[in-house]
Order: C-alpha cells, then sequence, then structure tokens
C-alpha cells in the first residue's frame, strides 16, 4: 500500500551526503586500487569464492530490483536527489525499510568476494557507517517530517535493514 500525504506541499528532499550508488562505486574503485597497491591474501580456493560471491550478487541484485520495482508502482522516483511522492509499504518493502541499500550492500560484498578482494570487505565497515548516517538517517528523517504518524508508523512495524 502506498500512502499520499494528503494536502502536503513539502516537495524537499532527503538532503543525503551523495548519491547512494556513486558511494557504493567509490568504496569499490578504492578496494581496487588499494588490493593493487598492497595484494592480500584472500582465503580459500577461487572456486568457493565465486559461488559465494555469485550467490550474494544473485540475492543482492534481487532484493535491489525488488525494491526498484515497489517505487516504480508507486509512481515514486527512486533517487535521492528527488522529492518522495508516497510511502512504499507493501511488497519487500513490508520486509525492510532499505531493500535497495541492503541489495546493493550484498552486490558489494558479492564483488568483493568473488574478486577475493579483502580491501573490499574491509572498506564495508566504513562505507556501512557512512550509507547509515550520511544516507540512511537523513532520508528516515525526511520521510518522518514529509508523512508524520504514516511513516512513525511504518518504522515501527518493519525492521531498517533484516
Amino acid at each position: 500500500m502506498a500512502m499520499d500525504p494528503a494536502g502536503q506541499t513539502d516537495t524537499g528532499t532527503a538532503g543525503v551526503i551523495a548519491r547512494p550508488p556513486l558511494l557504493f562505486l567509490a568504496a569499490l574503485l578504492i578496494g581496487f586500487v588499494l588490493d593493487r597497491l598492497l595484494r592480500l591474501p584472500f582465503p580459500g580456493p577461487g572456486l568457493v569464492s565465486w559461488i559465494i560471491g555469485g550467490s550474494l550478487i544473485l540475492i543482492g541484485f534481487a532484493l535491489f530490483a525488488a525494491g526498484i520495482r515497489d517505487f516504480s508502482r508507486a509512481a515514486t522516483p527512486v533517487p535521492t536527489n528527488e522529492p518522495t511522492r508516497v510511502l512504499v509499504t507493501t511488497g519487500i518493502h513490508g520486509w525492510t525499510r532499505n531493500p535497495i541499500y541492503l541489495g546493493m550492500f550484498l552486490i558489494y560484498g558479492g564483488i568483493g568476494v568473488a574478486a577475493q578482494n579483502i580491501w573490499i570487505l574491509v572498506l564495508t565497515l566504513p562505507l556501512a557507517i557512512l550509507i547509515r548516517y550520511g544516507v540512511v538517517a537523513r532520508e528516515e528523517a525526511y520521510l518522518e517530517r514529509r508523512f508524520g504518524d504514516a511513516y512513525r508508523g511504518y518504522r515501527q512495524t518493519v525492521r531498517r535493514w533484516l
């Protein structure tokens, strides 16, 4: 169910620090550069890494696509630099408030495992902190301002990540 903010004229945005896909891409690039400069050994055989990494990537794409599909069906934009039109609370958003970011993290981690790149995996923690406080916290504050009690109720019933 998508809820429209009745009579709401707020067209602002969440004011996130950067577009999330760019943050993930930057972390990947930094990880690959660090791996090139200082290669660290990766435990386990390559085939196992490919299977685990590939599985994480596939699951991540499924979550990501489900989140995008829910936004599309609700006719609300996905990019964080556009105003949210409706509060999406159904589909995958009924299980997790951040399926797109969760999917991005699984894809990111899957790439790190498949590429046997320790640096990408090490950068997961700073990336998670950046996404949590520079993106998600700002989006949550924006959604609470925009949708009020509807968002507060949603937040109480659906977990942020899993």
